[in-house]
């Protein structure tokens, strides 16, 4: 293939311009990092003990304040359903895909959930993640391992956990499928 004098100044000409267009672009990357995904669990850990002592020394209503605050900041309900599976539900509960049913679930007190009891009011006082692995693809992370609660009793409760995280429209990691259960006891 040959190219004319013309054609040549044509391409370098259209080149200019589309590099001076990307200059001027805005660059949307979603892309997920490691250190995000860790960083969004670590939260995850720290909110629950945090909910956890201010139930202690506050009392239920400040809990729950702060149990919507973090569900508002970690999880992805105000992008649709979460699919939720927390560790203690039956049926016909077991799933949590809206907000009011994790609020549930983590802090008790709601009659159309008269089940929970407030998993995250149970005095926990650590909280700690051990990844079996982490998958990321571009927007999405997804990981699986355990996650290892520590009561006010020094008792440690592990839980097989996986969670899978997105980016929303402002760049902040959310929390979309959120699966936990004990582990198999034969």
């Amino acid at each position: 293939m040959t190219f004319s004098r013309l054609s040549i100044s044509v391409i370098g000409a259209v080149m200019l311009s589309v590099t001076a267009a990307s200059a001027e672009a805005v660059v949307v990357n979603t892309a997920i990092a490691e250190s995000e995904v860790l960083a969004a669990q670590e939260a995850w850990c720290g909110a629950l003990v945090g909910i956890s002592q201010t139930n202690e020394k506050e009392g239920p209503e400040a809990a729950k304040a702060m149990a919507e605050q973090v569900i508002d900041a970690a999880y992805g309900y105000q992008m649709g359903a979460v699919l939720f599976k927390p560790t203690l539900t039956v049926a016909p509960q077991t799933f949590r895909p809206t907000r009011a049913g994790a609020l549930a679930y983590f802090v008790g007190g709601d009659p159309e959930f008269p089940n929970d009891t407030g998993f995250a009011l149970k005095g926990w006082t650590a909280c700690s993640i051990a990844n079996n692995a982490i998958f990321i693809t571009g927007d999405s992370a997804t990981t699986m391992g355990n996650v290892s609660i520590t009561g006010k009793d020094g008792a440690i409760t592990t839980v097989d956990k996986t969670w899978q995280f997105v980016k929303d429209d402002e760049g902040a990691l959310r929390i979309v499928l959120h699966h936990s259960s004990l582990p198999y006891q034969p």
